[in-house]
């Protein structure tokens, strides 16, 4: 008995892998057994890089923050470190929100983190 070759199922089964391959180049976004490489490939790329996304955030934060605090006369460690001591529970995407938009409200955290500093010293 032979396969059947033309049921829905099949059919709907290339739409779906065509429909992802939509905006690839050359037979990638035509050619089924090519498009299910590319796309099985894509996903992989998009798993990994939601991960990698969160990392260059965090990146992004620390490097605002340590600008924030090296204009008052600290380094980004000293600075986390006197929050943490002074008790502010804030995290680094706030905190380099702050820095970048709320200049003043970033210099009373920094004056905090200093006093702190300089009472645990």
């Amino acid at each position: 008995m032979s396969r059947a070759t033309s049921s829905v199922h099949r059919h709907s089964k290339r739409k779906k892998v065509l429909k992802l391959a939509k905006g690839y180049r050359g037979r990638s976004s035509t050619n089924y057994r090519i498009a299910i490489e590319r796309v099985e490939k894509g996903l992989q790329y998009a798993y990994r890089d939601r991960k990698v996304k969160k990392r260059n955030f965090r990146s992004l934060w620390i490097q605002r923050i340590n600008a924030g605090a090296r204009q008052h006369g600290l380094t980004y460690s000293q600075f986390m470190n006197g929050v943490k001591q002074a008790g502010i529970q804030l995290d680094r995407k706030i905190l380099a929100d702050l820095a970048v938009k709320e200049p003043e409200a970033f210099k009373m955290l920094v004056d905090q983190a200093q006093d702190a500093l300089k009472a645990s010293a």
